[in-house]
């Protein structure tokens, strides 16, 4: 069973950054998808960023493209999300999890999760 493990949340003002690392507890993790996945009170989880196990595929919510990016080290069983121009409505919990294959697989076909690191956008 690995475990995955969130940082780097925090508050920032509407417009700032916020970098996001995710571990992985073995060397395993390297075979997973891993997505970047939030969820805001009273919201569903959604699907913000995912990366292939080879790094070499991502995929992008329409809403963050262009502002996100997504990364992973396998060496490191690390993987990343770096925030930029943060928006107020964008204050959830973030969180990481891995799956066997696809980009776009739905939460529910993720395997692995983190606990979640609370991003707070506001002034």
């Amino acid at each position: 069973q690995m475990h995955l493990t969130e940082s780097g949340g925090g508050l920032v003002q509407p417009g700032g950054s916020l970098n996001l690392s995710c571990a992985g507890s073995d060397g395993t993790f390297g075979r997973y998808t891993l997505g970047w996945f939030r969820q805001a009170p009273g919201s569903e989880r959604e699907l913000v960023a995912s990366i292939k196990s080879s790094g070499l595929s991502r995929f992008y919510s329409g809403s963050v493209r262009g502002r996100f990016t997504i990364s992973r080290d396998n060496a490191k069983n690390m993987a990343y999300l770096v925030m930029t121009n943060l928006k107020s409505e964008e204050t959830a919990i973030y969180y990481c999890a891995a799956n066997d294959g696809d980009l776009r697989a739905p939460g529910r076909e993720y395997k692995f999760w983190g606990q979640g690191t609370q991003v707070t956008v506001s002034s």
